[in-house]
Formats: C-alpha cells, structure tokens, sequence
C-alpha cells in the first residue's frame, strides 16, 4: 500500500468559478469532474449552494483541485493551497495524520466523508495545509 498521489489543492472562497475559467483559458485547463456544495448536501444555505463544493482539472498531465470551501474556517495561514494525499491504505491514512498532525492542528479528523471514502484536514507544524482522501473499497 502506499500514497497513490499527492496533488495541489486550491481554496477559493467563493470564486473558484471564476478561477475555472481563467484556467480553462490561459492553461488549457480540461474539467474532468465538478460538484456543488448543493449536488452534496441538501441543508446547505441557499447561497451556497450552486458554489464549487470540488473540481478536478487536467493540465496536460497534471492534476489541480480546488473549491470554494471551506465556509467554517477561516482561509489557512500559509494560504490558499493544500496537498491532496490519496491513499488506498486506511491504517496508513491514520498513521501518517497522527505524525502530520502532531504539533499541528487538526482540522478536520478522519471521517467516513458523502463520497464514499474517508476525507480529513489538518494543517501541520509548520503551517503546511494537508488534505486526506483514503479510498476505503
């Protein structure tokens, strides 16, 4: 078992539309997937809910993510970018965001996420923002 990618992750609190489109433009940008915070989760305010929950982008052969959220945190210290770890090993998953998460802080813990795998968020000692998605089938 072992880390299946690591990818740049980008907040934009509330134009990641926007930041679509330019990337579409100037990089080429394909969108291979798009959810809305209302696709997902049916009591979200009404505000909310046509803003971009998680988008993937192919950049020839490089992945970007990015979304809109979150609304409940304020943006992160060291910015607005992330690593997306995907990993295929549950006890692994647990293993590496103890040690991340030590002397750091937790923002999310490890949780059985709506897709269908475990998702959680911390931000690490030295301010780096991590981001778990652990397949879980």
């Amino acid at each position: 078992m072992s880390v299946r990618n690591a990818t740049p992750y980008l907040l934009f609190n509330g134009h990641a539309r926007e930041a679509i489109t330019l990337y579409e433009a100037a990089l080429g940008a394909q969108i291979e997937s798009i959810s809305r915070f209302g696709d997902v989760d049916q009591s979200c305010p009404e505000a909310r809910r046509d803003l971009v929950m998680h988008a993937a982008l192919r950049v020839d052969g490089a992945l970007l993510m990015l979304s809109d959220g979150p609304f409940d945190q304020p943006l992160p210290p060291t910015g607005i970018v992330s690593i997306a770890l995907d990993l295929d090993d549950v006890a692994q998953a647990h293993r590496i965001f103890d040690a991340l998460a030590e002397g750091g802080q937790t923002l999310q813990p490890l949780f059985p996420a709506p897709w269908g795998a475990l998702f959680g968020a911390l931000n690490d000692r030295f301010g780096v923002n991590w981001m778990f998605n652990v397949a879980t089938a």
